[in-house]
């Protein structure tokens, strides 16, 4: 798993016990030299190699394939996978009873293979390891633009053709987005054949990206003019190092690169460009986009287009059909007949609706012929039948009145022409409001700055020029100046210069947070009141604001479960909308027919069939299968676009689903309820020691251990907060993981740890120790033991201070009816106390990664609906265990796979914010299909004519249609309101009265 939480660090106790915890600290760079000389990311990554290479064991799961024989049915799949993931350690588990097979994503410290089989095989089948299926395999993930998708129909077909291709392990459509996101193995299948898929389904196909470790830049190319050129560049970027893939389109002189921005980047391309062929040669970035905005734009363009020109030919065909009738003048004129019975007015119609009907109206055939060839039935199945049955009937009508002396009909022209205009309208309409649902996405885009200022260094570091650059052209290591009020250009740390940065727009932090030498930035951050020289550590897709952007879009392109309703009835909605639509039709035309009513019920201008046509019709345009198909993604795309911009990043519709029914929430305590960055609170001397702080410095400055760095930058603040403090240097230093360390100093032998520690070293302590070291506890405080020379001189306490408005969110989630536990691998005494602090009855302490996940199991398995919140890499198994997993991480911290939600500003309010926003969501949800389902349910027998006998109200086809395109737009808008969302108010009082996280 490509995870990456917070760090993992042992808190020594004086009961000898390790508890985890997780320290979401400010990095610390004592090896970092100061800036301008020697500037080196390597220095400031240093310090965290050691806790990365811990961490991996836990971040990273393992996937098995199993054969499973003796599954026969959906309920067999089903109890397999309900054993798999009722284990501990287990990430995911899908079961493919067509092939008879089991995958299952574990993490490999919890549970091995065997044991996931042995309790396949306790289910009742047999199941057998299949080795060296996915050992060695290697998937990517692509998203594909698919234009042409009108309603599930169309989604559910595509996502099922490419879930068929050999080689592709999952796939995901969304009509909302109208974007596919496929995760295939490039040794069987690459994009290019998934491409072909799709268009062979029907569909217009655009890759938008592959990949996930790579940047790609797409480049302009001046001074081209044959094919030969582009072969030599192609040569010249090939033989950079980190290029992944070059793709040259002569035509537009474009150039597209993938590359590994940690070893090349885009100016490197532009300076082997032009440096080729005597430098004739010029590039620079490609104008435009390639994003789904220029995409949506242009859709948004072309359905204007189609409704103006629709609007050119079906207003003439309205008035001489409704309103010229009833002025004698032109009337007289339109009746004027041409040959036999056939009029001017019927002519004129006939000429003016054909063009609607064959050019404007070509895309509902082209989309019914798509659908119909994957035997499969859609909106422009419906449509297409619909406005033929009117057409076609008119063409009818008019040629027997141009061949017949004595046939007077009526014909409908009018009908089809206004059912396509209306319909596009409303198609018009729904990409507007669907471009709105997606503003989260080019709001966060925005968010980077579209230049920076580049410095050159010399070979001694100082500065010797400035040069403006594209924000895209900056590369990883690059030295970026900030000025006041401009924005951050990239992800990085400031290696000189003070300021105070907003946040908001990234963490949704709204107070300002001070920045200074060694601080991490984050790009598209606003900087403040002071210039900052920054070092790039991420850019292109490894920034923050690009995960942030692919988290959002991912979580837009996942189906919440109830969609699978709306899939389940999309499958049968057109099938049985025709069957509906041809009975009403065959029973008023048997009814006229055998005189089932009177002659007065017939509109003089019509006979019985053509009334029976124009009831069948109606039904036809009036069902929308649209509504229902949009009901769930647009609401998960405004809600999710919604939580971003309020720091609480929720990860699609299985997340908003699930999070809206929690009634219980366990809580990590170090990083999660604390601030997780432990001080010294108190110290007592036993012995009066000059140098006290002095020694125990120069002891603990040796260690990587969260504590020793709390007990150095105490000592550092005592000396007068020197940030290049020097201590004297330590002599057989030794460290004791989870109890203390060890040095000589000055001569001293001097030990600092707990007080398990100093007895195993022979250290013997005092009474008037135990008693303090019994005091901090109760305090929730951690008490490290000092001796020198075999005798303890000293004691400091260490706390992890309480989250400012922890108390108050716990307080809140109470009166929400939704219990809170705390699950935490700290001592007895430091847990009791701070659940008593923040108002936590129930607690679960010394708790090992394993039995956190246990003790969600055990709340699931007594009714609950359990969230867990967490920040460590300790509680991932927990994350992947509860219903919802929330992660705690701020900033560049965001990209936690294990969790469903991330609440970027570390604020445990955030946990009510999630929540809170996720029952409005699924309320929405609800709403949207009520609606959709009603207007379906009431509109269809109204255009049935079941109204007509006792009110002789009828519904024309026309305004069926409109009735259809008015549905659509209706259930986006209803999604859109969610933006209007609001938090609770007891959050807004905890604002007013100061309680921030700080």
């Amino acid at each position: 798993m490509a995870s990456k939480f917070l760090s993992l660090a042992c808190i020594r106790n004086e009961n000898g016990s390790s508890s985890s915890r997780d320290l979401s600290a400010r990095p610390h760079y004592p090896s970092m030299p100061k800036y301008p000389k020697g500037i080196s990311i390597d220095d400031h990554d240093k310090n965290k190699r050691k806790e990365e290479e811990e961490e991996e064991s836990y971040s990273e799961s393992k996937s098995a394939l199993f054969c499973v024989i003796g599954m026969t049915c959906s309920a067999c799949a089903g109890s397999v996978e309900k054993a798999i993931k009722r284990l501990p350690g287990i990430k995911e588990a899908v079961v493919d009873v067509l092939n008879n097979r089991t995958q299952v994503l574990f993490y490999p410290d919890f549970i091995n293979e065997e044991t996931i089989r042995e309790t396949i095989e306790d289910v009742g089948f047999e199941a057998t390891l299949i080795e060296e299926e996915l050992a060695d395999r290697t998937f990517q993930v692509c998203r594909i633009r698919i234009k042409g998708m009108t309603c599930t129909t169309c989604s559910t077909t595509v996502e099922s053709v490419l879930q068929g291709v050999h080689g592709v392990q999952k796939a995901q459509v969304a009509l909302a987005t109208e974007e596919a996101e496929i995760q295939f193995d490039p040794k069987i299948v690459n994009q290019n054949q998934l491409m072909e898929t799709i268009e062979n389904t029907g569909f217009e196909a655009i890759l938008i990206s592959v990949g996930e470790d790579m940047s790609k830049i797409h480049l302009e190319v001046e001074g081209v003019r044959i094919d030969e050129s582009f072969r030599g560049i192609e040569k010249a970027l090939w033989s950079i190092l980190g290029v992944e893939d070059v793709e040259i389109e002569p035509i537009l002189r474009k150039v597209s690169i993938a590359y590994k921005p940690d070893q090349t980047g885009p100016r490197n391309f532009i300076k082997a460009i032009e440096s080729i062929e005597n430098k004739r040669f010029k590039a620079r970035i490609f104008p435009g986009g390639a994003g789904r905005e220029p995409h949506k734009q242009e859709e948004i363009r072309q359905y204007k287009i189609y409704f103006l020109w629709s609007l050119v030919f079906t207003i003439p065909v309205f008035l001489t059909s409704m309103v010229f009738m009833y002025i004698p003048a032109i009337k007289h004129v339109l009746d004027a007949e041409v040959v036999n019975m056939l009029t001017i007015g019927e002519l004129l119609r006939w000429i003016l609706a054909t063009p609607v009907q064959f050019i404007i109206g070509h895309r509902f055939y082209t989309g019914a012929y798509k659908a119909l060839r994957h035997k499969s039935a859609n909106m422009d199945v419906l449509i297409a039948l619909g406005t033929n049955a009117a057409y076609f009937y008119s063409v009818f009508s008019v040629i027997r009145a141009a061949t017949s002396p004595t046939f007077q009909g009526t014909d409908f022209f009018e009908t089809s022409a206004m059912l396509i205009s209306f319909i596009i309208l409303g198609k018009y309409l729904e990409v507007l409001a669907k471009g709105k649902t997606s503003e989260a996405i080019a709001k966060l885009t925005d968010l980077a700055p579209d230049t920076a200022i580049l410095l050159a260094l010399d070979s001694e570091g100082n500065v010797m020029n400035e040069e403006e650059i594209d924000s895209r052209l900056i590369q990883k290591n690059d030295i970026l100046k900030i000025i006041p009020g401009s924005k951050v250009a990239a992800d990085g740390f400031v290696v000189w210069g003070q300021s105070h940065v907003n946040e908001s727009m990234i963490t949704g932090e709204s107070r300002p947070v001070s920045k200074r030498k060694g601080d991490t930035v984050i790009g598209g951050t606003l900087n403040e009141n002071g210039v900052l020289h920054v070092q790039a550590t991420r850019v292109g897709s490894e920034s923050s604001l690009s995960q942030i952007v692919r988290l959002v879009e991912s979580a837009q392109m996942a189906k919440a479960p109830v969609q699978k309703f709306a899939d389940r009835i999309s499958k049968y909605f057109v099938p049985l909308v025709i069957i509906l639509s041809f009975c009403t039709w065959l029973a008023w035309f048997l009814a006229g027919k055998f005189h089932a009513y009177p002659k007065s019920w017939i509109p003089s201008s019509m006979d019985s069939f053509q009334l029976a046509l124009q009831f069948g019709i109606s039904v036809m345009v009036i069902a929308c299968p649209c509504a229902l198909g949009l009901a769930t993604p647009t609401a998960v795309m405004v809600g999710t676009g919604v939580g971003a911009s309020q720091g609480v990043l929720i990860k699609g519709g299985q997340a908003l689903e699930s999070a809206h029914k929690v009634n219980c929430i366990v809580f990590d305590k170090t990083g999660t309820l604390t601030i997780g960055k432990p001080v010294v609170v108190n110290t007592k001397f036993l012995k009066r020691v000059p140098d006290f702080l002095e020694l125990v410095a120069a002891t603990e400055v040796n260690s990587e251990h969260p504590l020793a760095k709390a007990i150095v930058d105490y000592a550092k603040k005592c000396r007068g907060d020197d940030e290049n403090q020097v201590w004297p240097e330590a002599h057989e230093f030794e460290s004791i993981t989870g109890h203390g360390v060890k040095a000589t100093v000055k001569g001293k032998q001097i030990l600092v740890g707990n007080k398990s520690f100093l007895q195993t070293s022979n250290v013997s302590v005092p009474a008037d120790a135990e008693e303090f070291l019994a005091e901090t506890e109760e305090l929730a405080q951690t008490g490290i033991l000092v001796s020198i020379n075999e005798q303890v001189v000293g004691i400091l306490a260490i706390s992890d201070p309480l989250k400012p408005g922890a108390r108050e969110a716990i307080s809140i989630l109470k009166s929400m009816n939704i219990e809170s536990i705390m699950v935490t691998g700290d001592n007895w005494g430091t847990a009791k106390s701070i659940a008593k602090e923040v108002g936590i009855e129930k607690v679960y302490a010394e708790a090992k990664p394993d039995q956190k996940a246990g003790k969600i199991k055990e709340l699931q398995n007594s009714g609950f609906i359990v969230a867990m919140v967490g920040d460590g890499i300790n509680d991932s198994p927990a994350l992947v265990a509860a219903d919802v997993g929330m992660a705690i991480g701020a900033g560049t911290d965001i990209a936690i796979e294990a969790a469903d939600i991330v609440l970027m500003k570390s604020n445990l309010e955030d946990v009510i914010t999630a929540i809170d926003l996720s029952k409005k969501t699924f309320s929405r949800i609800r709403l949207n299909y009520i609606w959709a389902l009603g207007y379906n349910i009431l509109g269809i027998p109204i255009a049935a004519g079941v109204l007509f006998p006792s009110t002789r109200f009828r519904l024309p086809p026309w305004v069926a249609g409109a009735a259809m395109a008015a549905s659509s737009v209706s259930v986006v808008c209803c999604s859109l309101l969610l933006k209007y969302y609001k938090r609770p108010k007891k959050l807004e009082t905890l604002e007013i009265r100061g309680i921030q996280v700080e």
